[in-house]
């Protein structure tokens, strides 16, 4: 008998949720969390970081840049470090830095809260240059945030299926972003970050070997790496700390969790990855699209500090701004423990120390903050939508048989080598090193 004969032979209904594969071992590659070391190398939009960037350099005085600067144990002026991966800007010491700032991007900050960095080692205690290395527009990564107890909110409802379950708040069990995520949990316990894809332009899969292939076999269906990401978008359960991936033997079970797993994707992603189209943005439907009712306020400090949600007419009170409708399941969705948009507002409106470079901002609220705004709501409207499919998808997986991670090891797919667990040596562009020499990988 084969080894996949050996695994077809022993594939019976009902195994336990502790016999399902973790996505630390189907996912084997795995980075910890960016750490900027410094919040004013973050900012909701790019011109606020050129101008602390100036505010910086405009400083002759040593004391004075150190003073904005904020030196860490990892991070000080002198140190001279290579460029990040695939984005320009000095190599010297900072203490003798003159040129312009390096072109922020956009990363994911947080669960749904795209934010841009200045792309400069300098600046950051820990940038993780081996993601940098493959964050192009193929990739697609997972965090998996670290263990977070579970909410007040979520205690009063009783929790999933306890009394009370339509006042249970949502969340994720896992984030996915096409951005490069920093990887940090709302509630500041360290998780992972899982590149879909181990080298840029989509190639060689961060998957344990052979897993597409004995799916393919198993199921009958072609099985590729984003149908696996999606599968796991889907169907992925805390446990313990860390995620497991329960995997059908249905093949029907198994396209029905890939397409809402790749509508999850389109979602999280804010319609970069998986849609229909390659324009395709997440929208409500007329009628239940939420729309600026009242203005928000545009002037400095014209913000509460605290949004306020008014249940009965569906609506965001900022101040004596409104927005609506807001529907409660995106007002409760919440990220380990953390509600989404009520820290997604609190990040933009809390005040900054005078005469440090975070208080280098924008005078007033600006209007694209507004739009954003209105794209997260829908998101977070629609992910909530999808939670009774999802709900329905767990029941027909409990009922069906399984494969499980003692069925993989079996068939030769778990462990995965050491090797996987390590970054792709990755060298189809130069990297300037310190100092401008060349970087060697």
């Amino acid at each position: 008998m084969t080894a996949r004969q050996a695994v077809s032979a022993a594939a019976v209904p009902g195994p336990s949720p502790g016999d399902n594969p973790l996505l630390a071992d189907l996912m084997p590659w795995s980075v910890p969390p960016l750490r900027t070391g410094r919040s004013w190398a973050l900012a909701p939009d790019p011109g606020t970081l050129t101008a602390r960037w100036d505010r910086l350099l405009r400083s002759e005085d040593r004391a004075e840049r150190e003073r904005l600067f904020r030196p860490s144990r990892a991070r000080g002026l002198h140190a001279a470090l290579p460029q990040l991966p695939g984005h320009g800007g000095g190599t010297g010491p900072l203490a003798e830095e003159t040129g312009p700032c390096p072109e922020p991007v956009r990363i994911l900050h947080a669960p749904f809260d795209r934010q841009w960095l200045i792309p400069d080692q300098r600046l950051l205690d820990a940038a993780r240059p081996e993601l940098w290395r493959v964050a192009d527009e193929h990739q697609l990564f997972v965090v998996e945030p670290g263990a977070a107890p579970r909410s007040p909110a979520s205690a009063r409802a009783g929790g999933p299926g306890g009394p009370g379950g339509a006042d249970v708040p949502e969340e994720e069990p896992l984030v996915f972003s096409a951005l490069l995520p920093e990887g940090r949990s709302p509630a500041g316990r360290p998780g992972r970050i899982r590149p879909l894809f181990r080298r840029p332009g989509g190639r060689e899969p961060n998957l344990a070997p052979g897993l597409t292939e004995l799916l393919t076999e198993r199921l009958g269906v072609p099985v590729d790496a984003v149908d696996v990401l999606a599968w796991t978008a889907a169907a992925a359960r805390p446990r313990g700390e860390g995620r497991s991936v329960p995997l059908p033997l249905s093949a029907e079970v198994w396209r029905d969790g890939v397409a809402l797993g790749r509508r999850i994707l389109w979602l999280h992603t804010f319609g970069a990855r998986c849609g229909e189209t390659p324009d395709a943005r997440p929208k409500l439907p007329g009628g239940r699209r939420p729309y600026v009712r009242a203005a928000l306020p545009a002037g400095p400090h014209a913000l509460p500090g605290e949004p306020v949600y008014d249940a009965e007419e569906e609506a965001l009170l900022l101040g004596e701004g409104r927005i609506a409708p807001v529907p409660p399941a995106a007002w409760r969705f919440e990220a380990s423990g953390v509600p989404v948009l009520a820290q997604w507002y609190e990040r933009r409106t809390a005040s900054a120390e005078p005469g440090t470079l975070g208080a280098v901002r924008p005078a007033g609220w600006p209007p694209a903050l507004t739009s954003e705004l209105l794209e997260l709501v829908t998101v977070l409207a629609l992910l909530g939508e999808l939670r009774p499919e999802r709900s329905r998808l767990a029941e027909r997986l409990a009922a069906g048989p399984r494969l499980t991670a003692a069925e993989l090891r079996r068939g030769g797919v778990l462990p995965a080598p050491a090797s996987a667990r390590r970054p792709a040596s990755v060298l189809d562009r130069p990297e300037e090193g310190p100092n401008g020499q060349f970087a060697l990988l």
